[in-house]
């Protein structure tokens, strides 16, 4: 770590400092955290314990809820323990810790998400080579480089986290830590960190959407040729996916591809793509997926027979 570092510990301003708006993001976020976390495991234990979901899609889904719980674990909890306290202070390594969390969960999110795409891109543009090309080998390969690639996203994070000197003040106006409101606070001249911040998270996320949005155009564009009936199942995932997409990658793209400064929604931004997001995947995945809720019906029946005798 950094010798010039005085600072050991740092104070979250968080999202609101009047105590009675407090209690209402407690609330708020209290919901939002517990709807993410259940959502999202009944996505995991249905895929995991469903027959009838077994494809690669759902492979695929299972890990971008896994990454939504882990996601939305690494800043809620501590958001709503410092929505209740006075003083909120973060020591030095749980910044760090969470920063990394933060990037290694984000950055699983937008690789799934990928997979996702690629997934859907060969069902409906190459349905005859599907099964051979998206064999269950080749997931698990996809999901561990995927896993591997987040890893080094997130280590390039710290590395340039830990390279920055604190010497005072130590309020980060912000309600958890990330390399932008850290960068405010180092006493060092920033330019490069934020140049390679950008050229870091500001190009996964801006390539990563290019990417996406030019592959979802393409299948939209190739079901011209398919049966009334498959398109519209095909439209009807493509466009829950579209949706997450757009979700997740329009704040990303807002908060991660600019010059260091600040805006009064900043936070605001933030708390949609930390927050908001894995709460709303598990709901637009569902609600819209027919298989999904059959398969969900047909397992708490199961559960719920098995009981009563």
């Amino acid at each position: 770590m950094h010798q010039n570092k005085s600072v050991t510990e740092f104070i979250l301003l968080g999202l609101t400092q009047d105590p009675m708006k407090q209690k209402m993001v407690f609330i708020i976020f209290l919901v939002f955290y517990t709807g993410t976390v259940v959502g999202n495991l009944l996505i995991i234990v249905t895929i995991k314990f469903s027959r009838s979901l077994g494809s690669p899609m759902y492979f695929f889904l299972f890990y971008l809820s896994l990454a939504d719980i882990c996601f939305s674990t690494s800043i809620a909890p501590r958001l709503l323990a410092d929505a209740l306290s006075e003083k909120k202070v973060i020591s030095y390594n749980e910044c760090m810790m969470q920063v990394f969390a933060l990037h290694i969960f984000g950055c699983m999110e937008i690789f799934v998400l990928i997979l996702m795409a690629a997934d859907r891109y060969v069902a409906i543009c190459k349905p005859l080579r599907y099964p051979t090309i998206m064999r269950r080998q080749v997931c698990i390969i996809l999901i561990i480089f995927a896993w591997i690639g987040s890893f080094i996203h997130s280590i390039a994070q710290i590395v340039l986290a830990l390279k920055l000197p604190f010497c005072g003040p130590n309020l980060i106006d912000h309600y958890c830590c990330d390399l932008q409101p850290l960068l405010k606070l180092a006493c060092m001249d920033t330019y490069v960190i934020n140049l390679l911040l950008v050229s870091n998270s500001g190009a996964i996320c801006s390539s990563s959407f290019l990417l996406l949005m030019i592959s979802y155009f393409v299948i939209l564009h190739s079901l011209r040729n398919h049966s009334a009936e498959g398109r519209k199942k095909a439209l009807s995932t493509c466009t829950s996916h579209i949706t997450v997409v757009i979700l997740f990658f329009g704040p990303c793209i807002f908060m991660y591809t600019r010059p260091p400064t600040t805006f009064p929604m900043d936070k605001l931004v933030a708390v949609f793509y930390t927050i908001g997001t894995p709460f709303l995947n598990p709901l637009i995945y569902t609600l819209r997926n027919a298989e999904v809720k059959n398969a969900v019906r047909k397992l708490w029946h199961i559960k719920i027979a098995s009981k009563s005798k």
